[in-house]
């Protein structure tokens, strides 16, 4: 038997994933809930080889249509350059069709390697490395107790660029709340913009019902966005990002609201304003219409004029209705309890 971890990026679906730490070596993050209740621990080279022999001999009659493999858990990075190069050729070894390799990495693990370390390692098989940025803004980093600064994340992210690995950042509009908002849009542009990476993907925050944050909401300190307002957040974000090579993703994750906003900033960025502010020029009723609709069937994507269709609207404006008899906030509040069951569980009921 072999190893794995509990979660991947979307965009490994298809791909071999092979544990090479457990869990993350931070793991205090407020937001996440993915590996709470567990400790982390590094992985022997040679045991990791023999789970990728395992993988070999258990997928040896598919082995010619696996192409990509990704190293788990939150922070392969940790591991000195000399194992993980080992850890790849052997992959390539037993997989040789193999011709993507990618990785979780932390800020703080991808500035303590140097730029020689990362063309090594893309000498080696390497092709991407996927990082949570959340946010350029320092005093929301500190909030939520990331562990890294925005100066954390411009050296890392330089370094893995100039050694010519894809790189891959993940941002979380409505981490902010209202409060930070405005500032969590504008300083995250402006580090996407420094950094210039090859991918911008989007993970709307969700608040699990065991985070820490519900204390930070009843006392005040953190004020949960709606829909609506997270939307216009990203049409901030996206208005001040450069129009660079980079591809802003939504579409690859069923949190965002507004999936279709998805394409290249140098060719797609008025396109991706335009449906933004198609849904900001909703009336109210459409704008909760179309958030209800959304949220109720994550999976599906729906066009935004599909609540100009009076027939949609005499279905769905009743069923807002009664959400809204149950408080000030009833209708926000049953979108964020859909939006948590989307949610990685916790592996602890102390979840601190």
């Amino acid at each position: 038997m072999y190893e794995q971890g509990v979660i991947r990026p979307p965009s490994e679906a298809s791909s071999l994933l092979v544990r090479v730490t457990r869990n993350c070596p931070w793991n205090r993050c407020l937001f996440c809930p993915a590996y709470k209740g567990t400790t982390f621990s590094k992985r022997g080279v040679e045991e990791v080889m023999s789970d990728i022999d395992a993988m070999a001999e258990d997928y040896a009659p598919h082995i010619q249509m696996i192409t990509s493999a990704f190293l788990q858990d939150a922070d392969s990075l940790l591991l000195p350059t000399t194992e993980l190069v080992a850890i790849i050729e052997h992959i390539k070894k037993r997989f040789p069709n193999i011709t993507n390799i990618t990785t979780y990495a932390r800020a703080q693990s991808l500035k303590r390697k140097s730029v020689d370390d990362y063309k090594t390692l893309k000498e080696a098989g390497l092709t991407r490395i996927h990082t949570g940025m959340e946010s350029g803004s320092a005093a929301l980093l500190q909030m939520v107790r990331k562990g890294s600064t925005p100066e954390d994340m411009i050296t890392g992210g330089l370094r893995v660029k100039e050694g010519g690995i894809s790189l891959s950042e993940y941002i979380m509009p409505g981490l902010g709340g209202r409060t930070l908002s405005t500032e969590h849009a504008l300083e995250t542009a402006k580090l996407l913009n420094t950094i210039r990476p090859d991918h911008i993907r989007v993970r709307t925050f969700a608040m699990h019902p065991q985070s820490p944050m519900l204390k930070m909401v009843e006392e005040g300190v953190f004020v949960p966005m709606s829909d609506d307002e997270i939307v216009a957040e990203i049409r901030l974000l996206v208005a001040n990002l450069d129009e660079m090579h980079s591809y802003f993703h939504c579409g690859d994750f069923s949190l965002n609201l507004l999936m279709q906003v998805d394409g290249y900033l140098d060719t797609d960025k008025a396109a991706m304003l335009h449906e933004l502010d198609a849904f900001l020029s909703l009336t109210k009723e459409q704008k909760q219409a179309y958030t209800l609709l959304q949220r109720s069937n994550p999976s599906l994507q729906h066009p935004i004029n599909v609540v100009k269709d009076p027939k949609v609207m005499e279905q769905l404006l009743p069923e807002i209705e009664k959400l809204e008899k149950r408080g000030a906030d009833g209708f926000k509040q049953y979108i964020q309890h859909l939006m948590s069951y989307q949610l990685p569980q916790p592996q602890t009921d102390n979840w601190q």
